[in-house]
């Protein structure tokens, strides 16, 4: 995973950083369900994050937009208002996330077990193993095997119904 997204980065050197702006603008959209399951936790008292191989740029956004307490994400060197094609510190890989989660429930003052991950790729699994309560989001079916629950249809609010929200 390192090594393939360093070298999809270096594809982005010279690209203005303002075309991650019109990218959000433009063509971000929620996962449907998505403020209705941040909001259904933080009813029950809980922190949120997202905790992604993508972009701090995107994450930033997404952490503003649903009022996340963390979001973490590799991030994009830019220099001069340009992509530089480098990453800036260590690559947020599956281990990495698995990692975060740990990190965020000592914080929390538990363990990860007391937690809740949600997925949908590969690069998900340690994080969904790790957690109390794994739960693949229209994942492909190596996750959805691995997982605790599975959502195929509907949106990530359906996760607040498997918790008895």
């Amino acid at each position: 995973f390192q090594t393939s997204l360093r070298e999809r980065v270096r594809l982005l050197q010279g690209t203005p950083a303002s075309t991650i702006d019109a990218i959000i603008r433009e063509r971000l959209q929620l996962s449907p369900g998505a403020r209705e399951l941040i909001q259904a936790a933080k009813a029950q008292g809980l922190e949120t994050g997202v905790v992604s191989g993508g972009f701090t740029q995107f994450t930033r956004n997404l952490q503003e937009m649903l009022d996340l307490d963390y979001a973490f994400a590799n991030t994009l060197e830019i220099v001069d208002g340009k992509i530089t094609g480098q990453v800036l510190g260590d690559i947020v890989d599956a281990n990495a996330k698995a990692d975060i989660l740990d990190l965020l429930a000592i914080s929390a003052g538990t363990d990860a077990s007391h937690c809740i991950a949600i997925g949908d790729g590969a690069n998900d699994l340690p994080m969904l193993r790790k957690a109390g309560v794994g739960i693949a989001y229209h994942a492909k079916a190596v996750v959805r095997a691995q997982a605790d629950f599975q959502i195929r249809y509907g949106g990530l609010d359906t996760a607040a119904h498997f918790l008895g929200w």
